[in-house]
């Protein structure tokens, strides 16, 4: 029995001990990884009326925490609100809602950064130098952080960490706070990524939404500088002058820890100009200007960089962070532009899609409609004229240049009949061209080209059908007699072809006779030349035989004088001898005959003799001889007898004194 008592009042001991250490002493032990925030339950100093934190030892929450350890707090005054330190994940932001503090002035709509809270850590120096209940500008980025939730409700995406929250009024308030973060993916960093195919052509436009309200008339807050890092700091913002509303600086590649209650992003494309065109930029931002297009300028002004207007310099081709909210670009083509007057065709610029095809009356009275083009050039320095006269190239097009070429080309017509339009149309050409220009000038315009269609008319006009038709049979029966006339060019072109082609079939042969008529030609000249040669040499032995017969003439006729004049001399002494010439003679006679009856090779007597006077007869029937006949001559002749012929054939013989 004893035991038993022994026992029950060691177990009481127990229990008396456990009593006294917890809950009188309050024995409290905090893990290192735990904070305690102290509720006072009842002090001496009375209790709070406006606030929550007990700076001075009254009731209510101490603003200082109980970290790890072991702490002694009588739950006979003290409640101990025990949990884990507040960490916030890489890449994350964490919001702050403070219960406690100064209450915001009226432009304001978060409370202020107080540098002496230490991240919200401390909450005496919050309170103490100023610190603001509600919504904080302040965020917590990745870290741990030892916060007294009785001051401050942790906002993060899964949990709004707080003690007690209070009134249901102030739990819906903050559900909302946390779902109007959430929408706008405020509790991951901005960023901005460069290299990604998505994003790389994209910026961030700034709205604040705490700080002084825009100066009346503004659109935009201007910028403030660098200094506030991207709009991170916001305090430092606000004091370099910074207001709510929309930003005219942007956010770049990168990434920001921007407290998206104190300003949202919103991710628009960056502004491309493309090659070939300039950016003219019509800015709603900025201070009065000094116009620079010259007093005799009287459509507008162009300003300079920083003024409200259009800028005086364009945009070259390429990527720029620009603030389409602060103004606007206007994309100006520095190539040839092609407008076409006609409803079947469109440029991909568009620029043409309200021009028709131009309604002309001829002078004929005809009344088609008729398809233009035009080619013109915008000098890209001419690009904030042209701008800032018509607003853009459309404006242009349809306000300007489609009445100025529709009113030209419809003067022209009437003074044309509809053939004549149709057969001067280069001669039309080159003249609007060259008046045209002049009047595309006065808009800054250069004009290039002016290209003119062919006439057409609806389909239930047959009358220009029918003309055009006689047109082109008049072009078709022209074009017969041209074709007509290739062909007979090219039927003479064929027979100088084939006579080509059967010369060419026996070049061959003709190659063999030119070379055998060169070989000849060169044979005969060889034997030319041989045939010379001897020619020259027949005429040199000709000459030298002919100077040796020459010579041997004289020697012999020397020879000759010498022996018939001894042979003179002879005969003259022989016919004083003889008694006469004529014996003589007959003597002279009688030698040659006997000389020539020696060497010939004829009979002595011959059968046939020819009688002078009587005829012919044998030498059987007629015993006279030649002898006999012609010393009967010389005797007769001597004698001074004349002998007649009774035949006819026989001659006369006359005596010395008849002849």
């Amino acid at each position: 029995m004893v035991l038993y008592y022994v026992i029950g009042a060691v177990v009481g001991g127990i229990i008396l001990l456990y009593l006294i250490i917890f809950n009188i002493l309050g024995l409290r032990v905090i893990d290192s990884d735990e904070v305690a925030v102290v509720e006072k339950w009842w002090s001496f100093k009375g209790s709070l009326k406006d606030s929550i934190i007990a700076l001075h030892g009254e009731a209510g929450y101490s603003p200082d925490l109980l970290r790890g350890g072991i702490h002694f707090k009588s739950v006979l005054m003290y409640k101990i609100h025990k949990y884990p330190l507040i960490t916030i994940p890489q890449g994350q932001i964490a919001y702050i809602f403070a219960r406690d503090g100064l209450p915001l002035a009226p432009v304001q709509t978060l409370g202020k950064v107080v540098p002496e809270a230490n991240n919200f850590q401390n909450v005496r120096g919050f309170l103490q130098n100023g610190g603001q209940r509600g919504p904080q500008r302040g965020i917590l980025r990745e870290g741990t952080y030892a916060i007294n939730l009785a001051q401050f409700i942790v906002v993060t995406p899964n949990d709004i960490k707080a003690i007690n929250t209070g009134s249901k009024l102030e739990r819906v308030e903050l559900v909302s706070m946390q779902q109007t973060l959430a929408s706008r993916t405020a509790f991951s960093p901005v960023v901005i990524m460069g290299n990604g195919k998505e994003s790389s052509d994209l910026m961030g436009i700034v709205t604040v939404h705490d700080g002084v309200p825009l100066e009346q008339g503004e659109i935009i807050a201007g910028d403030v500088g660098e200094g506030h890092a991207s709009f991170q700091d916001p305090e430092k913002f606000l004091e370099l002058g910074g207001r709510r509303g929309k930003q005219i600086q942007v956010l770049t590649d990168g990434t920001y820890y921007i407290n998206r209650l104190f300003a949202t992003v919103e991710y628009r494309a960056k502004t491309v100009v493309p090659i070939g065109y300039v950016g003219v930029v019509v800015s709603f931002f900025g201070k009065e200007g000094v116009d620079t297009t010259g007093a005799d300028y009287k459509h507008g002004e162009l300003v300079g960089v920083g003024c409200k207007g259009v800028l005086e310099k364009p945009l070259m081709p390429g990527k720029y962070a620009f603030n389409t909210d602060a103004g606007k670009v206007v994309l100006v083509p520095t190539t040839n532009i092609i407008l076409k007057w006609n409803k079947t065709e469109t440029g991909d610029h568009k620029y043409d899609e309200n021009l028709t095809e131009v309604d002309i009356i001829t002078k004929d009275a005809f009344e088609p409609s008729l398809p233009l083009s035009v080619v013109m050039h915008i000098d890209y320095k001419q690009a904030p004229w042209v701008i800032q006269r018509f607003g853009d190239i459309s404006m242009l097009v349809n306000q300007s240049l489609d009445p100025l070429v529709s009113a030209y080309f419809k003067d022209v017509a009437q003074t044309k009949t509809l053939i004549e339009l149709i057969q001067e149309r280069s001669e039309i050409r080159e003249k609007a061209v060259t008046e045209m220009r002049e009047k595309f000038s006065k808009y800054n315009l250069q004009l290039e080209e002016v290209l003119i269609g062919t006439p057409k008319t609806s389909h239930a006009d047959l009358q220009i059908e029918n003309i055009l038709t006689q047109l082109r049979e008049r072009q078709i029966a022209e074009e017969k007699k041209i074709t007509y006339q290739k062909q007979q060019s090219a039927a003479e072109s064929e027979k100088s072809l084939r006579e080509a082609q059967a010369i060419a079939e026996q070049q061959s042969l003709l190659t063999k006779s030119k070379i055998q008529i060169d070989i000849e030609g060169n044979n005969g000249a060889a034997l030319a030349s041989k045939a010379e040669q001897e020619a020259n040499q027949i005429i040199a032995l000709a000459k030298a035989h002919s100077t040796r017969i020459e010579l041997e003439g004289q020697a012999e006729a020397s020879k000759e004088t010498n022996v018939g004049l001894a042979k003179a001399q002879a005969i003259d002494a022989q016919v004083k001898a003889y008694g006469g010439a004529e014996y003589r003679v007959i003597q002279e006679v009688v030698d040659k005959l006997s000389d020539a009856i020696k060497n010939a090779n004829v009979d002595i007597v011959p059968k046939t003799v020819v009688n002078m006077g009587y005829g012919t007869e044998t030498a059987e029937g007629n015993n006279n001889t030649v002898m006999d006949t012609l010393l009967k001559f010389i005797t007769l002749d001597k004698l001074g007898v004349s002998i007649q012929n009774e035949n006819k054939q026989q001659p006369e013989i006359q005596t010395e004194d008849e002849r």
